[in-house]
């Protein structure tokens, strides 16, 4: 059996956007053209492609991020970026919260609508 890494792809609007949103929560590029961009935090990488007429409204594109503790990144990203759980806005960042047979987690929407599900893995 062969062991992989799966990174998520997202749209962008805007790469210089995107880019500058996702530095603010501590991802650095590590690959960009006109066509594609990889940023990666703590080994873990995510992926974008251009789609400048997206809707962020519209979008249905997300990703889960699987963290042994997530109370740590929440209070970093809180800090860093200020964003309200406001169920309309967008991007947003809510605060933890645990569903019936569902890990804890949280959620961030970013700029262009997509939803990450970040979940407590234990």
């Amino acid at each position: 059996m062969t062991t992989g890494q799966i990174t998520a792809n997202l749209p962008s609007r805007d790469f210089d956007a995107t880019e500058e949103f996702y530095a603010t929560l501590g991802f650095r590029t590590d690959f960009r053209n006109e066509d594609w961009m990889i940023l990666s935090r703590d080994g873990m990488m995510v992926e974008f492609f251009p789609h400048p007429d997206l809707d962020p409204g519209q979008s249905f594109f997300s990703a889960c991020l699987r963290l042994p503790e997530i109370d740590g990144l929440h209070a970093d990203w809180r800090a860093a970026t200020g964003l309200t759980g406001s169920r309309d806005a967008i991007p947003r960042l809510t605060d933890p919260f645990k569903l019936a047979d569902a890990p804890r987690m949280f959620a961030l929407v970013d700029p262009d609508g997509s939803l990450w599900r970040v979940l407590e893995s234990v």
